[in-house]
């Protein structure tokens, strides 16, 4: 029995990745995308699914490119379909990316909350796991003895959850840290931007769990959960030693309004430090 391992993480693997050629020009490229989804989807997991029209240097025509999560499936996908007409009346060419993965981009990265969820949800079901918040509080300013005369609020909070998997016996923790400072515009709009950052704390915490885990997937729909690592030692009844994340409203909006297709970890400009 062949295994599969599945990761929360960004798949940069070049054998991770189809590109499809030779789809025609009759085709809207919005058709396309949705014809190629459901196709390869069906294989496992997607991260990613991208059409683009053919240089213009080129015959006419669209190419596709998709990305598993899963090297195993993302071969059997090309295998299944290269040379198959799928949605059109003429054969496709879906090959492995042989590119090279630039050094820069080679290290693994978490994915964003949506994409941890989406993926979760698809391995396990909505019911195959729960994420609670052990710990959710505004952390003390070092600088709070500092009048400020601006009307700036400055909010430090942070948060502690406990994601789990109960039919396998298996949960684990993370732990997030988020510093702004508000500009105290009313009530209202102060505590709109203090709920926006108790979620934003959450979802981080929520990531830095997620990327401790591991599915097995051992073929027939059958998965294991298992850890990468024990994080229980990271965690006392404060939280501390909690991953840093220094974000300005601007920087939140940009996390928070990327599309669904893009690299999230391509876009951020956060100051992630580790205590």
């Amino acid at each position: 029995m062949e295994l599969d391992l599945l990761e929360f993480l960004v798949p940069v693997e070049n054998n991770k990745t189809l590109f499809v050629w030779n789809i025609t020009p009759d085709l809207t490229e919005a058709h396309i995308h949705e014809r190629l989804h459901e196709i390869f989807s069906s294989f496992g997991p997607l991260y990613l699914v991208k059409v683009h029209s053919n240089d213009p240097l080129s015959s006419p025509g669209f190419n596709g490119m998709i990305k598993f999560y899963s090297a195993a499936q993302a071969r059997k996908a090309q295998q299944s379909t290269d040379g198959s007409m799928l949605f059109q009346n003429t054969p496709l060419k879906v090959k492995l990316s042989s590119k090279q993965t630039p050094h820069f981009l080679s290290r693994s990265r978490p994915l964003s909350h949506a994409r941890c969820v989406d993926l979760a949800n698809h391995c396990l079901g909505f019911n195959g796991w729960t994420c609670d918040i052990i710990a959710l509080k505004e952390l003390p300013d070092e600088e709070e003895d500092k009048a400020d005369v601006s009307g700036q609020v400055r909010v430090k909070l942070g948060c502690v959850v406990e994601i789990s998997f109960p039919r396998h016996g298996v949960s684990t923790r993370g732990a997030a840290m988020v510093e702004d400072v508000l500009v105290h515009t009313g009530p209202e709009t102060l505590l709109q931007k203090r709920r926006s950052l108790h979620k934003l704390v959450r979802d981080r915490a929520a990531v830095q769990a997620f990327s401790t885990v591991l599915l097995v997937l051992l073929g027939e729909g059958k998965v294991m959960v298992e850890l990468r690592r024990s994080a229980e030692h990271l965690f006392s009844e404060e939280p501390e030693g909690l991953i840093q994340v220094h974000n300005s409203d601007q920087n939140r909006d940009q996390v928070e309004n990327l599309p669904a297709d893009e690299d999230l970890w391509e876009h951020e400009d956060l100051d992630l430090t580790v205590w």
